[in-house]
C-alpha cells in the first residue's frame, strides 16, 4: 500500500452561469497518508462537498491535479473508483432488498465472483456488528444498522481508503457512537485510511487523527484537533437574551472589552472569545444593567472546534448546513 493515499495540487472547479463564473474551489492542495482518519470540515457553500465529488470522480476537476489511491485523477478515474470505496450522506440501499443481497450484487459489480463476494460480505456483517441481518429486508433495518450496511457495501471490494460523507448524520447519540467505534474499526483493524465529512465537531474531535477546514473554496487550516484548538487564544463567551435586538446592543458593549473578537451574532446569542471570560463578565454585566437588558443564559469554556470553526470562518458548524449543488455549466 502507497504511504500516501490522496494528493491534491492546485484542485480547482469553476461553473459557469449565464451572466458570470463562479469559482467553488480555489486550488486546493493537501495530503492524506495512508491509515489516517482525516476530517474535512467547511460551512455551507465552501465548497467541501464539490471537492468530495470531484475526489471520488463524480465531478471533473477545473484544473489542478489529484492523485487518489495511487492513480491519476484525471487520467485514470477507472481506476480509482476501482481502488476506493463511497458512502453517500443519502445512502444506496434498495429498502425491498435483503441485507445480503445489496452487498452481494455490490461486489459483483467490481467483478468479485459470487462466492467470494458472499465470504467478503459475511466477513464485513460480522465485523460490523450486523449478524443475524443477512436475509432481513433493508428497511426493517433500524437507522444505525443501515448506516453500517452502507459502510459494509463500500468496504465490501477491500478497498485501501474509503470515503464517508456525513456518516452519522440522523441517527441517535448512542448509534452514532456505535458506529465511531467501527469507523476506528476500520483504521485500527483493517487498515483502510478513512477520509469523512461531518458537521458534528464532537465527531471530528474524537476520531480524525488530522482536520482540513475549507473555507470559500480554499483550505484556511489543517492540523490535528489539539493543533487547531491550541490556535484559538482565551475562553469563548456565549450570550443569550430575549429577544435579537438586545444581542446587537450586548456585542457592541462586548466589542469594546479589552483583547475580545469580534463579536458573532446569531439570531439572540452573541460569541466572541476574549483572554480571560471570567474577569470579562463582571464588566460585560454592567454594561447590560445599564441599558436595562435581561439575560436568557451564559456560557463561558476553554476552546473547543467549534470555536476554531467560527474563529477560522466566522460561522458556526450546523447539523443542517448542508452545501447546495451548484448550478451551471463546467467551465
Amino acid at each position: 500500500m502507497t504511504d500516501t493515499m490522496i494528493q491534491s495540487r492546485g484542485l480547482r472547479r469553476v461553473y459557469k452561469t449565464r451572466t458570470s463564473e463562479v469559482e467553488a474551489v480555489r486550488g486546493v492542495d493537501f495530503v492524506v497518508g495512508s491509515g489516517e482518519i482525516v476530517g474535512f470540515l467547511g460551512p455551507n457553500g465552501a465548497g467541501k462537498t464539490t471537492t468530495l465529488r470531484m475526489l471520488t470522480t463524480l465531478l471533473e476537476p477545473t484544473g489542478g491535479e489529484a492523485t487518489v489511491a495511487g492513480c491519476d485523477l484525471r487520467d485514470d478515474p477507472v481506476g480509482v473508483r476501482r481502488r476506493i470505496g463511497y458512502v453517500s450522506q443519502s445512502g444506496s440501499t434498495d429498502p425491498e432488498a435483503l441485507a445480503g443481497e445489496e452487498i452481494v450484487d455490490h461486489a459483483r459489480m467490481y467483478g468479485i465472483g459470487k462466492t467470494q463476494a458472499m465470504a467478503n460480505g459475511r466477513a464485513l456483517f460480522d465485523q460490523l456488528d450486523l449478524d443475524g441481518l443477512w436475509g432481513r429486508k433493508c428497511k426493517t433495518l433500524s437507522g444505525g444498522q443501515r448506516r453500517r450496511l452502507d459502510i459494509a457495501m463500500g468496504l465490501v471490494h477491500k478497498p485501501g481508503l474509503v470515503f464517508l460523507d456525513e456518516p452519522s448524520t440522523g441517527l441517535d447519540p448512542q448509534s452514532r457512537a456505535n458506529l465511531w467505534d467501527h469507523i476506528r474499526r476500520l483504521r485500527d483493524d483493517m487498515g483502510t485510511t478513512v477520509f469523512l465529512t461531518t458537521h458534528y465537531m464532537d465527531e471530528a474531535d474524537l476520531l480524525c487523527d488530522r482536520i482540513l477546514v475549507i473555507d470559500d473554496g480554499a483550505i484556511v487550516s489543517r492540523g490535528t484537533p489539539e493543533e487547531l484548538k491550541r490556535g484559538v487564544r482565551g475562553d469563548a463567551v456565549s450570550l443569550t437574551f430575549p429577544h435579537p435586538d438586545e444581542a446587537t446592543i450586548v456585542a457592541e458593549i462586548a466589542s469594546r472589552l479589552d483583547g475580545a473578537t469580534e463579536p458573532i451574532i446569531e439570531g439572540a446569542e452573541v460569541r466572541f472569545q476574549v483572554p480571560d471570560g471570567a474577569r470579562a463578565l463582571p464588566g460585560l454585566l454592567r454594561g447590560m444593567v445599564d441599558n436595562d437588558i435581561d439575560l436568557s443564559g451564559v456560557e463561558v469554556h476553554r476552546p473547543t472546534l467549534d470555536d476554531v470553526f467560527l474563529t477560522l470562518t466566522g460561522r458556526s458548524l450546523r447539523e443542517d448546513n448542508i452545501e447546495p449543488e451548484p448550478t451551471g455549466q463546467a467551465a
